[in-house]
C-alpha cells in the first residue's frame, strides 16, 4: 500500500529509473520507489520533471499536487482512465437518482456537523452542543442549511468572533491550503474508483471541476481546521514548517471500518463506501471515520 506523502520544495530534476523516483537536488540525489508513494508535491516552481516520469505516477494512481509560486496548491495530476470500467462507471454515476443524492448529501452534512463539534469539544470551545442540535434537523438535500448555521457557530467558536472566511488573512490561507490538500486526495479516489469529478451530487457550479469531490470532502475539513487552531496568527503568511503540518495530516491516524489507519488510507476506504451507497441507493453502505484517541 503506498503511503508516503513526499514534498519537493527546493529547485531539483526529478525523473524515473528502474521503477524509482529520483530526485536530484542541490543536495545530491534521492530515490524513492514509486510503489511507496501515495502523494507527491511539488511545492517549488524550480522543477523539472521527465515524461516518463508523469506517465509512471499517473501509472501508478500517485496523487501529484502542483503548487504556484506562493506554495499554494493549484494544480492536480489525474488520470483521464481511473479504472478499466470507468465507461461504465460514468454511466452510472450520470443515473443515480437526485432522492438518493439528497440522502446522502444529508448524511455527508450531518457527518461534518458531528465532526465540527467533536472538534469544538477537542479544544474546549463553546457550541458543542449547540451544533449537535442542528444534526437531527438536517433534511434531505440540506434544504434549510443547517450547514450554514452550524458553520456560523463553528467558525466563532473555534477562531473567534473577528474571523470572516471571505477576508484575505493567514488563517484563511492555511484553512484554503489544508482543504486543497483534502480536495486533492479525495478526487484521485473518485477517480480511481472510475467516476468523474466534475458532476455531483448537491455542487453543481459550472466552472468546478471538482463538484464530486468538493461533496464529499466534507466531512474531512475538521481535520484540517484542528490544525489550523494551534497556529500562530502573528505572521503575515503561513510558513514552510505550517505548511507540512497540513501535508502532514494525510498521515494522522484515524479509526474507520473497525480499523486504526491513516487520514489518506481512510479517505480511501470513505470515498468507495460513498459510491457505493449511490450505486445501491444503500446509505448503510457508508463508512465514517472517527478521530483517534
Amino acid at each position: 500500500m503506498s503511503w508516503r506523502v513526499v514534498v519537493i520544495s527546493s529547485r531539483s530534476k526529478l525523473e524515473l529509473k528502474l521503477g524509482y523516483l529520483v530526485v536530484r537536488g542541490m543536495d545530491g540525489t534521492k530515490r524513492i520507489h514509486l510503489k511507496e508513494i501515495g502523494v507527491l508535491i511539488i511545492e517549488s516552481t524550480g522543477i523539472s520533471l521527465t515524461a516518463s516520469l508523469l506517465e509512471a505516477l499517473w501509472e501508478n494512481k500517485i496523487n501529484v499536487i502542483f503548487c504556484d509560486s506562493r506554495h499554494l496548491p493549484s494544480a492536480q495530476l489525474l488520470s483521464l482512465h481511473g479504472s478499466h470500467n470507468s465507461a461504465s462507471r460514468v454511466f452510472t454515476q450520470v443515473s443515480w437518482s437526485d432522492e438518493m443524492k439528497a440522502k446522502v448529501w444529508a448524511y455527508v452534512i450531518k457527518a461534518k456537523i458531528a465532526k465540527q463539534a467533536e472538534c469544538l469539544k477537542l479544544h474546549d470551545s463553546d457550541g458543542y452542543e449547540r451544533l449537535l442540535s442542528y444534526i437531527d434537523n438536517v433534511k434531505d438535500g440540506d434544504i434549510s442549511n443547517r450547514e450554514g448555521h452550524a458553520a456560523k457557530v463553528y467558525f466563532n467558536a473555534l477562531f473567534g468572533h473577528d474571523f470572516f472566511r471571505d477576508v484575505d488573512s493567514k488563517l484563511n490561507s492555511a484553512l484554503d491550503y489544508g482543504y486543497s490538500i483534502i480536495l486533492a486526495a479525495v478526487a484521485r479516489e473518485i477517480v480511481a474508483n472510475g467516476c468523474i469529478t466534475q458532476i455531483g451530487i448537491f455542487h453543481h457550479n459550472v466552472f468546478n471541476s471538482y463538484n464530486l469531490a468538493s461533496d464529499l470532502m466534507e466531512p474531512f475539513r475538521p481535520l484540517v481546521d484542528m490544525t489550523v487552531a494551534g497556529f500562530s496568527i502573528g505572521e503575515i503568511s503561513i510558513s514552510k514548517e505550517e505548511r507540512l503540518a497540513l501535508i502532514n495530516i494525510l498521515n494522522d491516524s484515524i479509526f474507520i471500518d473497525g480499523c486504526k489507519t491513516s487520514v489518506m488510507n481512510g479517505i480511501k476506504i470513505y470515498v468507495a463506501s460513498v459510491l457505493n451507497a449511490l450505486d445501491n441507493g444503500d446509505l448503510t453502505l457508508i463508512k465514517m471515520y472517527d478521530y483517534a484517541d
